[in-house]
């Protein structure tokens, strides 16, 4: 959730055009995280509980996409977008352990 309350600071100051363009795709997918993450904890299953796992990996690299693409624009500095990407990536990577833990990691088509 600290993910999502930076996302949200650092974008404040994004130009206002942006409000319903990369904006809001980047808040989006930096808030689908958490509330994917919480909304398969409320699962019985294992295999569904992963399945939101997925969802909220891919919600991981939408925002790091995002996060490259603000630099890009100049909307992020260097060490900003540095810092979301290494976040991110940190979290991604709790993720990927979670769902290996739980037997629900895939690789490709199969699961591994």
């Amino acid at each position: 959730m600290g993910l999502t309350t930076r996302i949200y600071r650092e974008t404040q100051g994004w130009p206002s055009e942006e409000r319903y363009g990369l904006t809001s795709q980047i808040r989006r997918a930096a808030s689908s995280i958490p509330l994917n993450i919480a909304e398969g904890a409320g699962n019985s299953s294992r295999k569904e509980f992963c399945r939101f796992l997925e969802i909220a990996l891919r919600s991981c690299y939408e925002v790091i996409t995002a996060a490259e693409i603000a630099r890009s624009l100049a909307y992020l500095d260097d060490a900003c977008a540095d810092g979301l990407v290494d976040e991110v990536g940190e979290i991604a990577a709790m993720l990927v352990g979670l769902m290996k833990s739980m037997g629900g990691v895939r690789t490709g088509n199969a699961v591994a």
